[in-house]
């Protein structure tokens, strides 16, 4: 495994993160789940990540369940809030009431005294940022959360943030949490050399496209027993891929994973990498030997012939 850097602060993470989303909880059994996790250990995986939103508080349990073995200085977690956890008016979003309350919640389900990393799921627009970086800011000088990060928040949310940390001395945003992957490089137009700019290290999601980029899917109607795309409960995130044009596109880049001995995951994820702003790329992996091949991209240096052509086929 490789250390990273989150952006310009001391904290190392390892290059491929564990996520819990639609994973662990009622969808993955509890016994497969323990033992994805501890493989990601074993191999080094450092960092793992979830939110308080993951079936309903569940993932949280199941993740700490099973690292509760390890030394806690041993490894990062994150979780999140934002999304509701309630039928009430202040059961989500980023207000101090919400914020305060989740973290406690958090923290009560996970038997921990704190959480490396507290993430703004998202952004909120009916609560002024000076209110939500104020409650992050009490929260890590009361020691119950160490560093601060932001998802999806887009660049000009983002320096708005900055701004206002260091106008009232809170504080600030060290990582961003944003889709990225060879099928959506959005980030790349202005959220990245912002983030950089600020010293704002990248944890991205999705870079295997929600299985896509796996190579299981290779038809529009015939898919794999199990997959993702035949579970009801978790398959609207990745429906937006299947269309002929992105079946064509993950058969032409499995041919450059072959060229390279390596397979198409992989070559996913040692894309991504390729850039020194990515401190680490969260996976889903349901299975231990998931994570036993996606770790593997640590090591893959993708040669710039390869990395030229992966541009061209996706124009």
């Amino acid at each position: 495994m490789q250390y990273r850097n989150l952006g310009r602060c001391g904290l190392k993470v390892s290059e491929i993160s564990l996520g819990s989303y639609f994973s662990y909880g009622s969808v993955v059994d509890k016994n497969i789940a323990f033992n994805t996790i501890k493989t990601a250990y074993d191999l080094g995986v450092n960092f793992f990540d979830t939110a308080n939103a993951y079936d309903a508080g569940k993932a949280e349990e199941i993740l700490s369940q099973a690292l509760c073995n390890y030394d806690r200085s041993s490894y990062v977690l994150a979780t999140k809030v934002f999304f509701p956890m309630g039928d009430g008016p202040n059961d989500r979003g980023l207000s101090r009431k919400h914020i305060m309350e989740q973290l406690h919640s958090s923290l009560k389900r996970m038997n921990l005294d704190y959480v490396d990393i507290y993430y703004c799921h998202r952004y909120d627009s009916s609560t002024p940022p000076e209110e939500t970086l104020r409650a992050f800011d009490d929260l890590i000088r009361h020691g119950k959360v160490l560093y601060v990060g932001v998802s999806e928040w887009s660049a000009a949310q983002i320096e708005s943030a900055m701004r206002i940390a260091d106008r009232y001395l809170l504080d600030r945003i060290v990582v961003n949490q944003p889709q990225y992957s060879i099928f959506n490089r959005s980030i790349e137009d202005d959220i990245m050399e912002k983030c950089k700019e600020h010293g704002i290290g990248q944890v991205v999601f999705q870079a295997l496209a929600q299985g896509m980029l796996t190579g299981k899917y290779r038809s529009l109607t015939d898919f794999p027993e199990g997959s993702r795309i035949t579970n009801d409960k978790i398959n609207m995130h990745i429906k937006r891929y299947f269309t002929p044009q992105t079946i064509e596109q993950v058969e032409k880049l499995d041919a450059l994973s072959k060229e390279l001995d390596i397979s198409l995951a992989q070559l996913a994820l040692a894309w991504v990498l390729r850039k020194d702003e990515v401190a680490s790329a969260v996976i889903g992996a349901s299975k231990p030997e998931q994570v036993e091949e996606n770790v593997k991209a640590v090591n893959i240096k993708i040669p710039e012939g390869i990395l030229t052509q992966i541009d061209e086929l996706l124009k």
